[in-house]
């Protein structure tokens, strides 16, 4: 929503301006100026990466015109699972929850969150992390290297997309150069015509500048930028279950790997250790002795 709006504020205020200044809308108007620039710009896209990174800067813009994903109540859920996870371990044994992750549609533990299942890859990596733990013979610190690699390798692919879209931003201006070009050759043309034609093409020429430069600056580079910080936040998710994973085969109490998970956390969404501990006892089922 902020994106709209945003956006909406932008291009609002550069019209506004330049109405106030008496200028007519109309000479704004200016669709081959626009075709050259927007089409040489997604010729480029195309040319620099291959389908399924344009697959996702699909995704990935769509995905920024919503809301957060990662929010105080994701991240509630998300302890209280990793909670609910190591109290079955610590009851069952560790080759319980590899039943768990061999079976999610059986799980009584990952049955309860259905959020949690469409999001393959954080299910995949939680699941894959608990294989590992229950087959044994490795230790804590090799598990963590393991665990940290993945976060690497998916956070590279993540930002693909975005180093693809801030490159296409950053040949706008360019492109708008080229489109200002075309138009000043088409000017040099006309010498010798009316004065009012010659000045339409002046201003045309002028427009594809404004029109590179504005999109740059104004649009594609912000929703690059929007882009970015979700991925950010995708894989400050992430880090927070590979501390509370990490912490459990260390031997460490499942009330403390989760509240180090917890405060793993981005401070705007991090939930107050009271209200954690709450969630985790009235919404998870856990008696209160258990959680202790």
């Amino acid at each position: 929503m902020f994106i709209i709006i945003g956006i909406v504020v932008v291009f609002g205020t550069v019209v506004a301006g330049f109405l106030m200044e008496h200028g007519h809308l109309r000479v704004l108007m200016q669709p081959a100026e626009l075709v050259t620039i927007g089409g040489a710009a997604i010729g480029t896209l195309l040319v620099a990466n291959p389908l399924h990174i344009l697959k996702k800067i699909s995704r990935g813009l769509a995905g920024a015109f919503g809301s957060s994903k990662f929010s105080k109540e994701k991240y509630l859920d998300t302890l209280k699972m990793m909670f609910e996870l190591f109290s079955r371990a610590r009851c069952d044994g560790l080759m319980a929850l590899k039943t768990d992750s061999d079976s999610l549609e059986k799980s009584t533990i990952f049955s309860k969150y259905p959020k949690f299942l469409k999001d393959h890859h954080a299910l995949a990596f939680v699941c894959d992390s608990i294989r590992m733990a229950s087959s044994g013979g490795i230790e804590p610190f090799d598990a963590d290297q393991m665990i940290e690699n993945d976060m690497d390798v998916h956070h590279q692919e993540a930002t693909m997309p975005i180093t693809a879209l801030s490159t296409v931003a950053d040949s706008l201006p360019g492109l708008g150069i080229v489109a200002a070009v075309l138009g000043v050759v088409i000017m040099m043309g006309s010498l010798g015509g009316p004065p009012e034609e010659i000045g339409k093409k002046v201003a045309a020429a002028l427009v594809g500048t404004f029109l590179g430069i504005l999109l740059c600056y104004g649009l594609v580079g912000p929703l690059a930028s929007s882009m970015s910080k979700s991925v950010d936040d995708e894989h400050a998710y992430y880090q927070v279950l590979r501390v509370m994973i990490v912490a459990f085969m260390k031997g460490t109490a499942r009330t403390m790997a989760v509240e180090i998970g917890r405060r793993a956390i981005p401070g705007n969404v991090r939930p107050a250790f009271q209200e954690a501990e709450a969630y985790i006892k009235d919404k998870g089922g856990v008696p209160a002795a258990a959680a202790a």
